[in-house]
């Protein structure tokens, strides 16, 4: 087998926004990078449209209070300068505009983005992106992280020695035993919302070299989408994401409300999970259809009738013209249609009363106005948030707490920013890359007494 040797500034292990992000800030100062991406340049930040997050560090430790305090704030600090960065590429970001309840970020265009990202890399001589390959392990020595060992397409082995390496593959949504066994046991079918590449590549690199993993149970971030519909590698899933749910009203296969629907609903996917099969029925009314799903759900963004959609790709899908309907839901959905039609008499004379169990935050408004759309859910994962545990530096720490050389992580590689709360995952995949980036210059020029 081919064995060949290089060695350069940045090995970057990943190729979607924070790895792009990465690479091509290194390169424009003067370094000399690798990139390693198995699958697809871009990777799940292809379907994204939005860098967004909190508009202060106190908005977002108010929306993510169990989140890294220290993390958080190299977020909030480091927004601005990488919204600076996108656009001293020729990148056009759009005026901010709100995003969810609490967020403020910007429409930009990601696909020029990265692909300004990647031109960057490709024109420089010293630098090269090796796309079909994968790092198979790292390189070790005296507790130091000095690259890695990379498999070509061709059955080629290639050592690129680094004096800084950079986890970004993008977390372990995409492995079906990882999603089992560290974020819940219902998780393993859920369907994938994102790229299929992200398999936990930069997990188990970085914990064979006795990196910290964390925080438990922090969930990930996800949707509701239909069920009973197979979603393609490159499936438009905006157009299958039921962002009105916060209007709506979400059952359980006992046909129970559960969760305080109106928090946002990547927050009730995450209790989704945690019921009974993990799938349940989202009811609205024409009202709702009216007022939220026929008009933008982000300003700037074309609204998308998502029920629609999914109704014509064959989800479980029913339209009833008033709610003694709900008695004839299909038998083989497995909902008793006398309960789903009571647990709507109920939600609607709870909201006339004030008295809405669970409470809902945002919006107690009864759904009285027919006909009433019926369409089974379930939770669908974009990517984790539990991973490598770094610091505000965005170097990877090992078990004693202390960071391990030569060793980053950014993106969804990287874990303790989000915990069962989640404010934009581009910002944080950009502003954590650029981080890893600057810190590993940083770290050279120390080492070598020079300057930047």
């Amino acid at each position: 087998m081919p064995f060949e040797r290089i060695d350069v500034d940045l090995l970057v292990l990943g190729g979607g926004m924070a790895g792009l992000s990465a690479a091509a800030w290194s390169v424009r100062h003067g370094r000399s990078v690798v990139l390693v991406e198995k699958g697809e340049l871009g990777g799940s930040a292809l379907h994204a449209g939005f860098i967004w997050t909190a508009p202060s560090y106190e908005e977002l430790r108010r929306a993510i209070p169990d989140g890294d305090p220290e993390l958080a704030e190299r977020l909030i600090d480091g927004f601005g300068p990488a919204v600076d960065w996108v656009r001293s590429l020729g990148v056009e970001c759009q005026p901010a505009v709100d995003v969810l309840r609490f967020g403020r970020g910007h429409q930009t265009s990601i696909l020029n983005y990265l692909r300004a990202c990647e031109l960057a890399i490709r024109e420089d001589p010293s630098s090269e992106i090796l796309l079909g390959a994968e790092a198979t392990r790292l390189l070790l020595e005296d507790g130091e992280v000095q690259g890695a060992e990379i498999a070509l397409p061709g059955g080629e082995t290639r050592e690129i020695r680094a004096a800084a390496t950079l986890l970004a593959t993008g977390g372990f949504q995409g492995d079906r035993e990882l999603r089992r066994t560290l974020i819940h046991p219902q998780a393993e079918d859920i369907p994938l919302r994102s790229n299929p590449y992200s398999r936990g590549d930069g997990l188990r690199l970085a914990r064979a070299a006795g990196a910290q993993f964390g925080p438990e149970d922090a969930g990930f971030y996800g949707h509701l989408m239909p069920s009973n519909v197979e979603f393609a590698e490159h499936e438009d899933f905006p157009a299958l994401t039921f962002y009105y749910i916060e209007h709506a009203v979400l059952l359980n296969l006992k046909a129970k409300r559960f969760v305080d629907e109106t928090v946002g609903d990547h927050l009730t996917t995450l209790a989704l999970l945690r019921e009974s099969e993990a799938r349940g029925l989202l009811i609205h009314d024409a009202r709702v259809r009216d007022e939220w799903i026929r008009r933008s759900y982000v300003e700037g963004i074309r609204p998308l009738d998502t029920f629609d959609e999914a109704y014509k790709r064959g989800a479980r899908a029913a339209v009833a013209e008033d709610l003694d309907e709900l008695l004839y839901l299909p038998e083989e959905w497995g909902y008793d249609g006398a309960a789903v039609r009571q647990a709507l008499l109920d939600f609607n004379r709870q909201c006339e009363h004030g008295s809405v169990d669970p409470p809902r935050q945002f919006d107690a408004t009864p759904l009285v106005t027919p006909p009433y759309f019926v369409i089974e859910t379930v939770p669908a994962i974009t990517f984790t948030f539990s991973g490598l545990r770094i610091d505000a530096d965005a170097r990877v720490l090992g078990e004693d707490e202390a960071p391990i050389r030569g060793l980053y992580a950014a993106g969804a590689d990287a874990g303790g920013l989000y915990v069962r709360a989640y404010a934009g995952g581009l910002a944080a995949a950009l502003v954590f890359g650029l981080r890893a980036a600057q810190t590993a210059i940083e770290t050279a020029v120390h080492t070598s007494g020079g300057s930047a």
